[in-house]
């Protein structure tokens, strides 16, 4: 058992496996943030823009051919890799959210699209985020809404609750769904220094061709989920599979499967 959710977290995304399976499976809905993202944080030509949890380095890809000037950075080695793999014109660098490897007031905006939600102190992110951040820059962030509103993950959780145990002894950290609610993002910004909050839903629909790739998504393609679902007793593994895919069932059709998946967009400025 890893010693800390840090440490589960980052041996999950410098997986090989898990970061190709990701980008193979979960981009497809993860990039549909992006120009929201991109449109929050006002990245516009000449600007300066971090991203955060960089990944692959789509949404940093996304800034630069806005004409910014960006530098990716991921706490995985192998994320970085796989960045500078794709798009080798733009600058990668591995660190980490919590102590940013950057000078003071550098960046005219900080993006982070479904990095928060891995973070072990966001707290600490939103510090930096401002320390780094110019006078008047904008950070903007992406999370998972709610797992009511999320039906993929929302179908998960269920069945395990049903059938197997949600507590199967990974490492404690903040939930994945905290920030989804603007009563707790909004203080804890505040507390950073940032001002103007402004909290908005963003449609997206996840797409699998079928139950198996919907079902290798989640255990391939994550890290808390596919540990919950590694975690479960002998015998429970089958049933929760088929209780996902009847929870699911309603947004199949003839080309697969179209399911609601909302992010939830949070910009707020460095007065």
């Amino acid at each position: 058992m890893t010693a800390s959710f840090r440490d589960f977290e980052h041996e999950g995304w410098t997986d090989p496996a898990v970061c190709a399976s990701y980008d193979d499976l979960m981009a497809g809905v993860t990039a549909q943030s992006i120009e929201p993202l991109l449109d929050g944080a006002g990245v516009a030509p000449g600007q300066s823009v971090l991203d955060v949890a960089t990944g692959a380095g789509h949404a940093a890809a996304a800034a630069q051919a806005r004409g910014a000037e960006v530098t990716g950075v991921d706490f995985s080695p192998e994320q970085v890799r796989l960045a500078r793999l794709r798009y080798p014109a733009l600058r990668f660098e591995e660190g980490d959210a919590g102590r940013l490897p950057f000078e003071d007031q550098r960046f005219d905006a900080v993006v982070a699209n479904y990095g928060v939600l891995h973070f072990p102190e966001p707290e600490r992110f939103f510090g930096e985020a401002f320390r780094v951040l110019k006078p008047g820059g904008r950070l903007a962030f992406t999370v998972w809404d709610l797992p009511q509103k999320t039906r993929l993950f929302g179908a998960v959780l269920d069945a395990i609750r049903i059938h197997g145990a949600l507590d199967v002894g990974l490492p404690a950290g903040p939930g994945m769904f905290m920030f989804a609610d603007p009563s707790v993002s909004r203080p804890v910004l505040a507390a950073a220094g940032f001002v103007a909050c402004f909290v908005t839903p963003v449609p997206q629909t996840f797409r699998a061709a079928s139950g198996e790739m919907i079902l290798r998504t989640l255990k391939t393609a994550t890290v808390r989920m596919r540990g919950t679902l590694q975690r479960q007793q002998d015998g429970s593994a089958e049933a929760i599979d088929a209780a996902i895919l009847r929870a699911l069932e309603p947004y199949r059709n003839a080309e697969g499967y179209t399911v609601p998946m909302p992010a939830i967009l949070t910009v707020a400025t460095r007065p």
